[in-house]
């Protein structure tokens, strides 16, 4: 066996946490011929990358915290139809989290952790097209449409000022300025309340749950091994390695392990040194019949709904609601997804909904993923990436993967350190 901590390649390494982040890790260590042992306490794609949007958008991948969140002010604490909810029984972790969004939420920092961002979204939707390329059977779909609407043009200006930010940045997003009339003309499904629109170019979706399981399908064809329904409880260093114990009682040993389960990662990562919080932003989704299928995605941006076209049904998306994981979902968050849907989409069914589901998106305080090395040189994370887990979680497997097998840290992954 040989030792992560010589600098020499890992033979032996498990995976914590079967998302769209943890399988993509494996799939990419598999590629450097590193035995792979996936534990996942549920099983494939059961937390955040089953129900959400789907999105393939690596032109609308940016910080959480920005100046607009915090208008949203008291009123996000106190109006469960807030795209945004605090509960009003905040506990001081949730307050410790809270505060530092708060303090990341200025122009500077934004652009700061923007620029960040920039290399790994130029590199996201290559990411997926290794994955088709070395046997993934699930595809991702080029978007004939993408529309960000808007019932005015007022409410437009902050996008656009975001796309020259990405374009200052070095990341230039083809788009066109629409307005209403010639919105709806581009997609028939957005309401006469819709005025103005920014249509994105060069964008893609994919039924996340689909693609998951097709994931993993393709980690296992590759000689990896996935367990669903165990519970990794603890890391310890053994001789020689580490130790991964099990709620069973049962423990295994690898030469080095990655830390990908979502908004558990804190919880395992503290005793090597992970001190930034690792939030639940939970967000609720369910799906409806449509007259007619959407040319793509649809956004509507001062909602926070995201609406995906999956088959002969509609998956409507949408809230951050920072509540503890294991909260049951709260019906009065799918209402108000659905009243804010209602008057900005026509032909959608919105009272025959089905598969209405909660599920959490881990987010740090300043935005960022945690990427890398901890401060044990046989432990790595890879979570934290807020609403982007799906968009950027091949980018992140195979950066990631690189520095498990090689001990070359790619240059991509400095600003996403878990220590920092």
């Amino acid at each position: 066996m040989t030792s992560a901590a010589s600098g020499a390649r890992p033979d032996r390494v498990a995976v914590v946490g079967a998302g769209m982040v943890g399988l993509s890790t494996a799939w990419f260590l598999r590629e450097h011929g590193v035995e792979v042992t996936v534990y996942d306490r549920e099983g494939v794609a059961a937390g955040a990358s089953w129900g959400n949007a789907g999105w393939l958008t690596p032109g609308l991948v940016a910080p959480l915290p920005e100046p607009a969140v915090l208008r949203y002010g008291l009123r996000a604490v106190l109006s469960p139809a807030s795209p945004v909810y605090v509960p009003p029984s905040a506990s001081p972790r949730l307050l410790r989290f809270l505060a530092g969004f708060a303090l990341h939420s200025t122009a500077a920092r934004w652009r700061r952790a923007m620029a960040a961002l920039v290399p790994v979204n130029r590199m996201a939707l290559e990411s997926f097209d290794l994955l088709a390329a070395g046997g993934v059977a699930a595809p991702t779909v080029e978007a004939k449409s993408f529309v960000a609407a808007y019932r005015t043009a007022r409410e437009r200006t902050g996008l656009l000022e975001e796309l020259a930010q990405l374009r200052a940045a070095g990341q230039d997003v083809d788009h066109d300025v629409l307005d209403g009339e010639a919105a709806r003309e581009a997609e028939p499904a957005l309401s006469p309340e819709i005025g103005a629109a920014v249509r994105l170019h060069g964008q893609r979706y994919i039924d996340p749950g689909a693609f998951a399981h097709a994931l993993a399908d393709s980690v296992r064809a590759r000689g990896g091994e996935i367990r669903a329904g165990a519970a990794v409880t603890g890391v310890h260093h053994r001789s020689g390695g580490v130790a991964v114990e099990l709620s069973d009682g049962t423990s295994a040993r690898f030469d080095a392990v990655v830390l990908a389960g979502g908004v558990w990662l804190g919880e395992l990562g503290a005793r090597f040194g992970i001190r930034r919080v690792v939030q639940a932003g939970r967000g609720y989704s369910f799906s409806v019949p449509v007259e007619r299928e959407p040319a793509g995605p649809v956004y509507f941006p001062a909602q926070r709904v995201a609406c995906t076209p999956l088959g002969d049904r509609l998956r409507v998306a949408g809230m951050m609601e920072f509540r503890r994981p294991g909260a049951p979902l709260d019906g009065r968050r799918i209402k108000a997804v659905t009243d804010a849907a209602r008057p900005l989409l026509r032909g959608a069914d919105l009272d025959a909904r089905r598969d209405e589901w909660v599920g959490s998106r881990p987010c740090t305080a300043d935005g960022l993923p945690l990427i890398g090395v901890t401060r044990s040189p046989r432990v790595f994370a890879a979570g934290g990436h807020g609403m982007w887990g799906v968009t950027l979680g091949p980018v992140t497997g195979r950066l990631l993967a690189e520095r498990v097998a090689t001990g070359r840290e790619p240059a991509e992954l400095a600003p996403f350190d878990p220590l920092r």
